[in-house]
């Protein structure tokens, strides 16, 4: 089964061709980073103009590497929640379109659904039930991946999201965007220890995060370090920042890991590519004698291939959509996409 699978709910347009939902026939994407990056992140208007520039084009050059006719495919897949609601709708609109004109189904897919199904693509032996891990800009979360479209949140961020984090105070240390990889770098070749920094917990929800006052914490210590003339260890900080994020979210992980007794760890998303985080979980995961699912740095970050990948098991849901479908900036993980908020 061939599916073409449309990703936009950002600033990267992807378009894949993906078969069976587990094989990657082509995954063609057109980043706009160094648009954004004079402005220092994604500006919305600006990415859902360069959206409807490059879909058409990207959608033909997918077929063309896959080597698939446009009457080879059975379906399209479309990221339709949540993200910027102008970027989505610009993948929306194209997916019905292109649904309408093909005679075949159209079928929405969460954009988090799709994350975590990334690592279905990077590991085929991978079925649920599974623990993920999906930790991106704007979202971090623990979830029970109970089946390939029965997706239970364990834990979740109280305030802002750990991707959010990383990428403000990369932004008011003076690093490009995308700040997360840029601070990642920095860290690098950093030493821990000079800058002591919180980790916070919730009272209550031991498997709940907060991350609001560890960047507040860090953006302090910038400011204070300037106001007072001091020199600042700028990769000390990006180390120490970095082993408080992971610190907030291995140990939380691995306890409702243990918890459902799966012994099979997925993480995904854009932080999922942090090499302080990725190092931490490996060493968690081999003390437990746990399995660890990684997928490379190419499937962490927005791609096409992971909502054909998803899109493909929520075909077989029967989890279809008609020429209604509308876009959602926000939407839960185990909520339908096809019926108003």
């Amino acid at each position: 089964m061939n599916i073409l699978a449309i990703e936009s709910s950002c600033d990267e347009t992807a378009v894949a061709v993906v078969r069976d939902g587990r094989q990657v026939l082509a995954d063609c994407v057109a980043s706009q980073v160094a648009i954004h990056r004079t402005y220092g992140g994604v500006v919305p208007e600006i990415a859902s103009r360069k959206h409807i520039e490059a879909i058409y084009g990207l959608a033909d050059a997918a077929l063309a590497e896959a080597g698939v006719s446009r009457g080879q495919l059975d379906a399209v897949a479309v990221t339709s929640a949540p993200g910027l609601i102008g970027a989505l709708l610009v993948g929306v609109n194209f997916a019905k379109a292109a649904a309408l004109a093909l005679d075949v189904p159209l079928v929405p897919v969460h954009h988090i659904r799709g994350h975590i199904a990334a690592n279905y693509l990077a590991f085929p032996e991978l079925e649920p039930p599974f623990l993920c891990l999906v930790v991106s800009g704007g979202h971090t979360l623990i979830v029970d991946v109970r089946d390939y479209t029965d997706l239970h949140i364990l834990g979740t961020t109280r305030d802002d999201a750990a991707g959010e984090c990383f990428d403000k105070v990369a932004r008011v240390l003076g690093m490009p965007y995308p700040g997360g990889a840029a601070l990642d770098r920095a860290a690098a070749a950093g030493s821990e220890g000079r800058y002591p920094l919180p980790v916070a917990r919730v009272h209550g929800s031991d498997l709940d995060m907060s991350f609001s006052g560890l960047k507040t914490a860090a953006l302090n210590v910038i400011h204070n370090a300037g106001q007072r003339g001091e020199a600042l260890d700028v990769p000390g900080l990006c180390a120490d920042f970095s082993r408080a994020v992971s610190d907030t979210l291995v140990p939380r992980t691995m306890e409702a890991l243990r918890r459902t007794g799966y012994g099979r760890l997925a993480i995904a998303g854009g932080v999922a590519a942090n090499s302080r985080i990725r190092r931490d979980f490996e060493a968690a995961c081999a003390a437990a004698g746990a399995a660890l699912y990684a997928p490379p740095l190419k499937l962490c970050g927005d791609n096409g291939a992971m909502i054909g990948a998803q899109g493909y098991y929520e075909l077989l849901a029967g989890h279809t959509a008609g020429q209604e479908l509308n876009a959602y900036a926000t939407r839960a993980i185990d909520a339908p996409l096809t019926e108003p908020l």
